[in-house]
């Protein structure tokens, strides 16, 4: 009897494979509910549309004989739909069981662990601090500025890919910002959209502890009511805010003071026409924002990791680019011209550039931005720093050093 598919994960990150001897499509898991990584030939990649909940285990074997002439393919059907099912990768019990585990598990944790020592960067804390000092490159934190810094934007792209921009935005970072407490918005990658995420977890890393504000997340999430979601488990996994804590960390000692926020996407003006404030969700939040900037503007220090465009077909563009290079040339006007309105602190006028049309460039960190230029009208900024990079041989990220200060 014909057995009914179960649907796949869309969740799921798919790129193209980077192994030059395994070609096909590498599929693995953002939300770590599963650790498996998976590469799926050529010539299985077509079947992966039949795993809709519609389709048949008869349709498959069926698909693969007529795709390949072969009567014992459907064999590499059953291998497909068995390594799919192990991975968590299908809407099955599997998959729930794997990501109920995940989420509890997080949620009765007492502090958020590091995600990505050990991968993005070393899990021992003297090599950590090695790290670091390469990239700041020695540079001393600037003191002295004739206007304090009200905050900075700085990349969650690789160290290696983003080191100019990550040493301008924390050189910049002197000895009297150590007692403030730092907003970290970061970019969420996996959030649900026109939401932010809390937790009231405290951060560890290889440097040691950071302590969360959890005074502040509990009336931020209080005056944003459906617009947050508290202990978000994507903060288990998200690296845009892990990223930040650890230059601070470096700078001013582990036990600094941190508000983590994950901004999911604004869906109006990207998904939809309008602005984001068009969602009664995302005006909650904004006018909680704005609050919490004005009650504690002496005590806070805002922290974007962030990131701007994404192209190439790793983010489903139909053309390869190389940074430095047409059309990365014109990738850089078009930042540029994006930038010149955050500077301006005009937040509308940086959101209706970013939604005509539907953000082409894909600036995963535009929420952020939008989230505090509207939190903190005030500020104005500079760019230290501007870089692309190339994620692989096709694709590129682009990124940029702010400073941010607060006129009159």
């Amino acid at each position: 009897m014909a057995r009914i598919l179960p649907r796949l994960r869309m969740d799921l990150e798919f790129l193209p494979s980077p192994v030059p001897d395994r070609p096909g499509l590498l599929i693995r898991d953002p939300y770590r509910y599963s650790t498996t990584t998976l590469i799926i030939p050529p010539v299985l990649v077509e079947c992966l549309r039949l795993f809709d909940a519609q389709s048949s285990d008869l349709d498959l074997h069926q698909f693969l004989v007529r795709l390949t002439g072969d009567v014992r393919a459907g064999e590499a059907g059953e291998s497909l739909a068995r390594a799919l099912a192990d991975a968590a990768f299908l809407e099955d019990e599997t998959y729930e069981a794997a990501r109920s585990k995940c989420r509890r598990e997080f949620a009765e944790a007492s502090v958020r662990e590091p995600a990505h020592a050990g991968e993005s960067y070393p899990e021992d804390a003297g090599e950590l601090r090695q790290m670091l000092d390469a990239y700041l490159d020695g540079a001393s934190p600037r003191g002295g500025q004739a206007q304090p810094l009200t905050g900075i934007a700085a990349p969650h792209a690789s160290f290696d890919g983003a080191s100019e921009c990550y040493r301008a935005a924390y050189s910049a970072l002197s000895p009297e910002y150590r007692d403030k407490i730092f907003v970290i918005l970061g970019t969420s990658h996996a959030g649900a959209p026109d939401r932010l995420g809390l937790t009231r977890k405290p951060f560890v890393t290889p440097l040691g502890t950071a302590a969360t504000e959890s005074g502040l997340v509990e009336r931020l999430a209080a005056d944003c009511g459906s617009g947050v979601e508290l202990e978000d488990y994507c903060h288990s996994t998200e690296h845009s805010i892990e990223f930040q804590v650890l230059f601070l960390q470096h700078l001013f000692g582990a036990g600094v003071r941190i508000l983590p926020i994950l901004v999911g996407p604004f869906s109006h003006g990207l998904i939809e026409d309008g602005m984001p404030e068009d969602a009664p969700e995302v005006q909650r939040v904004l006018e909680a924002m704005g609050g919490l900037a004005e009650r504690e503007a002496e005590r806070l220090f805002w922290v974007l990791g962030i990131d701007l465009a994404h192209m190439g077909p790793r983010y489903g563009d139909e053309f390869a680019i190389q940074a430095t290079e047409e059309p990365a040339r014109q990738v850089e006007a078009r930042d540029h011209a994006r930038l010149d309105r955050v500077c301006a602190g005009d937040a509308a006028a940086f959101w209706r550039d970013l939604s005509a049309p539907r953000d082409d460039l894909k600036w995963c960190g535009a929420s952020s931005l939008y989230l505090f230029l509207k939190a903190v009208p005030r500020a104005r900024a500079a760019v230290a720093a501007y870089q692309q990079w190339n994620i692989d041989g096709e694709s590129m990220v682009s990124c940029a050093a702010l400073h941010f200060r607060t006129g009159s």
